[in-house]
């Protein structure tokens, strides 16, 4: 036998990683008092406890605390007590202890590596070499936000109590994401780990312990369904932050609309794998096997959708199923195993069915002959193909080790596949044209792009979808605004809008009536309903009347916007030109705008004069501000540079309340065509004829049509239109609480990022009511992950 036969005998012999450290932290550990809460362990309230087991057998690993909602009052109440003192504190006292966190975790890496295997399933290399290396990571790194707080984020402060709610699919990880910036940003949390994966937050909070953690700034309340409901629910609890389904996601935008509570959500994905036919396909290959069986595929950004160019499609499928018949599937602590079982057996199952479903719905399911451990809640790897656009398995996310192939031929296709999906976390672009790369990333809807890569991720790059894989960021600047606010003006409670009963006299003197149409893709159009509303004076008397915009009217004005694709195409410094030309168009016209705020408004001649002025001064504000509020260059510690991209939100409804009633909607419209969004504005409803006006200012200013389109009529109906509108990408809503609390609830079809006053104005003409705090809400932070050297 010469070496080469040799070579190809050879098989790998076992590498288990003991852990017998591991078994002794689960036998001294008493597992009825899990909850930590005030700095002391706790039973749960009712005696409850559920069970979690080992995927890789099955077998029983603790019974644990299963806190309820006098349980997550108590945690409340300890994060309460444990705030002012903790917010008061410096950056540089809440960096040491988060610095000690992270020290604490690198002495206890190896324990915190093999529980997680141990308790999640996945191999342990992966557990050892990226999870709890970059928890630890995440832990420092906000060590220096916490410190740098009050100079890069100048007039924010901590939001308050958290409510925290994480997957099993990185228990740690996905702790240290949710916990790191809420402590950097002075924040006290009440976090809920997943049932089936409790044990190392609870090694976590004895870190805590160790590492200085005041008693009550980290509560961690192990338990199911009631207790993440009570956390969702409490009114002590100023933001939610989620991470898992859109099913369950939904429920929570539901659950908390009109509360007020800051959220963000960081949901499931389809994520698109995208080869053209330029690529190295080895490294694809491999780029491939991290993409979507990392973690036996139970990743919310895993590549589960392979788009290949068709030239090439075969050599690449060839490639594919030779490396899957070389994966190793067996025990997650086993260091040369690469597929490890999945988390549960209901998983297991729910996979099963969906493959199945994928077949019978035409797709070509291939596996490789490998045997499964005889125990345990294993899959094999699994490639569909002959996979149509429509099949679940293109569609659904799986969660599981599940790849559905399609094919395309050319760049435009391509992008039209990928975004053929109602989720939008991550997509991976493999091409050796890093000019074509660069051209695809800006048009994938979604929030991450790797470049010749994928599942690259870390503390000082944002991480989170478009669409229905929720809204926010975690990492980066844009994770720590997450964790904090600024105070806006406010100004007063809207009341709900009585222009229906209002009593219009007719004006003295023969007059010839004129209704102002609606605006909608550059035209002047009459309401579909051919309804109208009559607009009286302050003193009573009829001004004219205005379109009274419907449903139908919301729906022309919302596709208007959607094809309006020059406004966002056009360069940053052609949209400051346009609103440069709108604020000087305005300014022409300023005595005309004056006249009408005191026919309308009441307010003094010089009142009206400077709401005027203001507003002109705003538009030469974003004007300014289009070409300069921009992304950023991250350079994490890999070779690789990340491009922090601010994007357009898309199509923003807006509606604006009637205090300041020209300032107020040219403030909220301004920003969002500035960062290049469309807009469908619902203007004040009792002083409409203020942007009815503007219709002549806007058609020679330049603006493309559909950029902005203008529907007048009853706020709350046109508000719960837009929500419900699942082509409209953003909501921004100064009306009544009712009303906004209602948009926010309806917002949940496609789970649009909604802005609301929360039943109160703000004070349009003050310096605070403008800027960043504006642009921010209009844009998206797309992080593209551009690899470098050989």
């Amino acid at each position: 036998m010469n070496i080469l036969d040799r070579y190809h005998a050879m098989e790998y012999g076992p590498a288990p990683e003991a852990r017998n450290e591991a078994d002794a932290w689960l036998a001294a550990r008493d597992f009825g008092r899990a909850l930590f809460i005030g700095g002391d362990w706790k039973a749960a309230s009712g005696g409850k406890t559920f069970e979690t087991s080992e995927p890789s057998s099955g077998k029983l690993l603790a019974n644990v605390s299963d806190a309820n909602a006098v349980d997550i009052d108590a945690a409340v109440a300890a994060a309460t007590k444990a705030l002012p003192k903790w917010s008061a504190a410096s950056g540089y006292q809440r960096a040491k202890v988060l610095y000690a966190i992270g020290r604490a975790m690198q002495r206890h890496q190896r324990l915190f590596a093999v529980l997680e295997t141990i308790d999640n399933g996945k191999p342990i290399r992966e557990s050892r070499d990226i999870d709890v290396p970059l928890a630890i990571r995440h832990f420092i790194h906000h060590a220096g936000w916490a410190q740098a707080l009050d100079r890069d984020f100048a007039g924010h402060k901590g939001v308050g109590v958290v409510g925290q709610i994480i997957p099993w699919n990185f228990p740690l990880l996905m702790l240290a994401w949710k916990i790191a910036p809420a402590l950097a940003a002075g924040c006290t949390v009440v976090l809920k780990p997943a049932e089936f994966t409790p044990l190392t937050a609870i090694l976590f909070a004895e870190i805590c312990e160790r590492a200085g953690v005041p008693k009550g700034v980290v509560n961690i309340v192990q338990g199911g369904p009631e207790a993440g409901v009570a956390i969702v629910n409490h009114p002590g609890i100023q933001k939610i932050a989620f991470t898992g389904s859109s099913e369950v996601g939904k429920i929570i935008r539901k659950a908390t609309a009109g509360s007020g509570k800051k959220l963000s959500l960081e949901l499931g994905g389809k994520s698109a794998f995208i080869v053209f036919e330029d690529a190295d396909l080895d490294s694809a290959v491999e780029g491939l096997v991290d993409g979507i069986w990392f973690n036996q595929g139970q990743v919310c950004c895993a590549g589960s959708r392979l788009l290949v160019q068709e030239g090439i499609a075969d050599a690449l499928i060839a490639k594919v199923k030779t490396r899957m018949s070389r994966l190793r599937v067996g025990s997650p602590l086993d260091k040369n195993t690469d597929i490890g079982p999945l988390v549960d057996l209901t998983q297991l199952d729910r996979v099963k069915g969906l493959v199945a479903e994928g077949a019978r719905q035409g797709a070509v399911c291939w596996q490789p002959d490998a045997a499964l451990p005889s125990s345990g809640y294993y899959h094999l790897p699994t490639l569909a193909t002959g996979v149509s656009p429509a099949n679940i398995l293109a569609q659904e996310e799986v969660f599981g080790p599940v790849l559905a192939t399609m094919t395309f031929r050319n760049t435009e296709e391509a992008i039209e596949l990928a975004n053929n999906t109602r989720y939008g976390l991550a997509a991976s672009v493999w091409s050796e044209n890093v000019n074509l790369a660069l051209h695809v990333a800006p048009q994938l809807k979604a929030g991450v792009v790797w470049v010749n890569g994928t599942n690259m991720f870390d503390a000082a790059c944002g991480f989170g979808g478009y669409r229905e894989s929720g809204f926010g960021r975690e990492g980066g600047r844009e994770g720590m605004f997450a964790y904090l606010t600024a105070k806006l003006p406010l100004g007063p409670v809207i009341k709900p809008a009585t222009t229906s009963a209002q009593p219009v006299e007719q004006p003295d003197g023969d007059t010839i009536d004129r209704t102002a149409k609606l605006f909608i893709g550059g035209k002047q159009v009459r309401p579909d309903g051919n309804y109208s509303l009559a607009i009286a004076t302050a003193k009573g008397k009829l001004a004219g009347e205005v379109g009274l915009g419907s449903r139908k009217d919301i729906r022309d004005a919302v596709s208007a916007a959607r094809g309006a694709k020059a406004w966002p195409e056009a360069t940053a410094y052609n949209r400051s030109q346009v609103l440069y030309y709108l604020a000087e168009n305005l300014s022409g016209r300023a005595g005309e705008f004056a006249a009408r705020l005191t026919e309308l408004t009441g307010a003094t001649p010089k009142a009206a004069r400077e709401e005027v002025e203001q507003s002109i001064e705003r538009l030469f504000l974003y004007a300014g501000l289009a070409d300069k509020f921009e992304g950023r260059v991250h350079q994490p510690p890999a070779r690789a540079v990340t491009l922090a991209l601010h994007e357009p939100v898309g199509v923003v409804g807006i509606v604006a309340p009637d205090s300041s009633p020209l300032l107020g909607l040219i403030s909220l419209v301004a920003p969002a065509l500035a960062m290049g969004n469309t807009v469908v504005a619902v203007p004040s409803e009792r002083y409409p004829l203020l942007a009815t006006d503007l219709y002549q200012v806007i058609e020679y200013s330049d603006i493309p049509s559909g950029a902005i389109n203008i529907v007048t009529g009853r706020s709350a109906e046109l508000a719960g239109v837009l929500a419900k509108h699942d082509d409209v990408d953003g909501l921004w809503v100064f009306a009544d609480a009712e009303t906004c609390a209602k948009a926010e609830a309806e917002s949940i079809g496609n789970l649009k990022r909604v802005w609301s006053g929360n039943g109160r104005s703000l004070d349009w003409a003050s310096d605070e009511a403008a800027g960043d705090a504006f642009l921010r809400r209009a844009v998206e932070v797309k992080n593209v992950w551009v690899p470098y050297g050989d």
